[in-house]
């Protein structure tokens, strides 16, 4: 079918924010559509100005069109307006560049960032007049892949999906492209191309797999043929420097959520915190060089005409070279009034430190994030930070002259009890003290002190030492936030905290089985999706729909022995299960597992060399390998 923009254009002015849709951005590709073999379109499950704001889908999006065989275009979920226009007018979902709809595409590929997201792809894929279910999609229909962050439990939507990608972008998924390209030209059926597929490294079929269950509980998945592999191996970069990094992105003309040049400045973090599922797949630490970054920042800045320049990663500060990087970034474009952003900080002087070095003059805010109330608590999560260490922080923030002081907990952490909660509300105020204090000794003006406490809802995701921790009910997490809004009443302090049953869903969905696949197929029927916005998220209908699929809410957020089957076991992330059980029961104890850039090797079973020869640019790397 031909562009399908031209029947809509009209109709525009009708809809909220119609820059999403119109495309044209400085530095869009578009290629020629009929001349192009093989084409492709990547999909992001939420609106515009979240999904441009992702490095990852900048990376893919470049990364293919840099192929002369390929075409790749985008498509963001529309909002309710522009889905009622399209049905309307019935015209299917279409890509931003040459405006054809999803179903014209040869491969369409969605980004997994968010649980919550799922229904939404449901609902692209349907105005994409692309068959939800993969069993239903024939030899003219696209190819539908996922990958992404949350791609280490697909199998809540495995009948959606016809292959994921397990794993890093940059190493394989080229050739996986590629393949997929020369079977389809081969003229293979679909399922010839799907076990073909299965082959590859990193691509997990799930069609080619049975799960099984033992009444309520999952009890293991296994290929249904000898010659599939039963375990998926995470993809991954062994060297960043050498990894594909677009510098020519997409300048939209519209607000999105991150609109600043942005660079990877290293990949993984090795901290250990027991409850962060990026922490664990995406080890090990790799970093870009100083002179690697500093280039990638030169071009980047140069065509995207952007002032502002993030240094993104788990946890910047924690470059081996990151006083040299900023003394070098800040020299080079303090002339050119090119501001640098840390997005994230570690909770020490030093991180304070290098942000007030490279926020000279928007210096409004900062946010810390301690996780939990108290030493005790932080210790059973190995989060590695002491009371001490944030009063230090803060000190030297206010000090700085940063007057908004944010942090972050969690509630519901195994193991958590009233004396950490009333440890939040004393962190808060003594955080509070110190800023009036520094304020009212100071000769500078200063603005009043501010304290922000967030919380949010632990969820025990996969590929963590939490993965067998039961998730504290609504009840108890409402209890919990009573207790905080009794405690934190003090003028200067705001509070504020996330739904906890929207959390609760979010577990179900992040550590869900096939049988989750049916409740988000009869959610998305009930009209749900965009469930990351408030306003389109109904808890009433994934609790209905729970209950019509006689799926017990325990049997997959409650308690497991650390030896029962998980529905992620046939995927390996990088850490083996052994040092996740390790892990958990050190917990108990409290016992600290330091980063093992700096001390002894922890055995988690992603490295297959010496750190030494892991791209690190600190020479003071230990070798921690036996």
């Amino acid at each position: 079918m031909a562009e399908v923009f031209s029947q809509i254009d009209d109709y525009l002015i009708e809809v909220d924010s119609p820059e999403r849709y119109i495309g044209q951005e400085w530095n869009q590709i578009v290629k020629d559509w009929d001349s192009t073999d093989f084409k492709i379109c990547v999909g992001f499950p939420d609106t515009y100005e979240i999904g441009m704001s992702h490095l990852g889908l900048k990376i893919i999006y470049h990364m293919l069109n840099e192929e002369n065989e390929f075409l790749c275009e985008r498509v963001f979920a529309p909002w309710t307006d522009m889905e009622d226009l399209l049905k309307e007018k019935d015209i299917g979902l279409f890509s931003l560049e040459n405006k054809r709809e999803l179903m014209d595409f040869d491969l369409l590929g969605f980004t997994l960032q968010y649980e919550m997201s799922y229904t939404t792809i449901l609902n692209m894929l349907d105005l994409g007049k692309i068959p939800v279910y993969s069993s239903e999609r024939g030899k003219e229909d696209p190819f539908v892949m996922a990958g992404g962050s949350t791609v280490f439990n697909p199998e809540p939507i495995t009948p959606f999906i016809d292959f994921f990608y397990i794993g890093e972008a940059e190493e394989n998924l080229l050739n996986v492209v590629k393949s997929l390209k020369k079977w389809q030209e081969q003229n293979l059926n679909r399922d010839d191309i799907l076990f073909k597929l299965a082959q590859l490294s990193g691509v997990y079929v799930p069609s080619l797999y049975e799960t099984q269950f033992d009444g309520q509980e999952f009890s293991g998945i296994r290929p249904l043929k000898d010659s599939i592999k039963p375990e998926i191996k995470r993809q991954r970069v062994n060297n960043l420097n050498n990894a594909y990094c677009p510098t020519d992105y997409i300048v939209p003309y519209m607000e999105i959520v991150h609109n600043r040049a942005v660079i990877e400045v290293s990949r993984g973090c090795q901290r250990g915190c027991r409850f962060c599922a990026a922490g664990m797949t995406y080890r090990p630490t790799r970093e870009r060089s100083v002179e690697k970054i500093i280039e990638l920042a030169d071009k980047t800045l140069a065509s995207t005409g952007y002032d502002e320049l993030a240094l993104a990663s788990l946890s910047t500060v924690d470059h081996t070279k990151i006083k040299e990087l900023l003394d070098q970034l800040t020299e080079r474009y303090n002339s050119s009034n090119i501001s640098i952003s840390l997005p994230s900080l570690r909770v020490d002087e030093f991180s304070v430190e290098m942000a007030k070095n490279v926020q000279e003059i928007r210096r409004s805010g900062l946010t810390f994030a301690p996780e939990a109330g108290t030493d005790k608590l932080r210790e059973r999560i190995n989060k590695g930070i002491k009371e001490e260490d944030l009063y230090k922080s803060v000190k030297a923030a206010f000090s700085y002259g940063w007057h908004r002081i944010k942090l972050y907990f969690m509630l519901g952490l195994p193991g958590e009890t009233e004396e950490d909660l009333l440890g939040i509300a004393n962190m808060a105020k003594n955080v509070l003290d110190i800023g009036q204090e520094i304020r009212r000794n100071t000769d500078r003006r200063m603005k009043k002190v501010e304290v922000q406490v967030n919380v949010t809802t632990f969820i025990p995701k996969p590929f963590t030492p939490f993965q067998w921790v039961k998730m504290a009910s609504m009840e108890e997490i409402r209890d919990k936030i009573n207790f905080l809004q009794k405690n934190l009443r003090k003028k200067g302090i705001n509070f504020d905290w996330n739904d906890p049953e929207v959390s609760r869903l979010e577990g179900l969905v992040a550590r869900g089985d096939r049988r989750m696949s049916e409740v988000i197929y009869h959610v998305w029927q009930q009209g749900s999706r965009l469930e990351g916005w408030n306003e389109h998220i109904y808890p009433e209908r994934w609790f209905e729909a729970l209950d019509k699929y006689n799926i017990e809410i325990e049997s997959i957020i409650g308690e497991k022995s650390p030896d029962q089957p998980l529905p992620w076991d046939h995927l390996i992330a990088g850490v083996n299960k052994e040092f996740l059980k390790e892990e958990y029961r050190k917990s108990f104890l409290s016992e600290e597992t330091p980063d093992c850039r700096w001390n002894y090797c922890s055995d988690c079973g992603v490295c297959y060399k010496p750190y030494s020869e892991l791209c690190l640019e600190s020479n003071q790397v230990i070798d921690n390998v036996n």
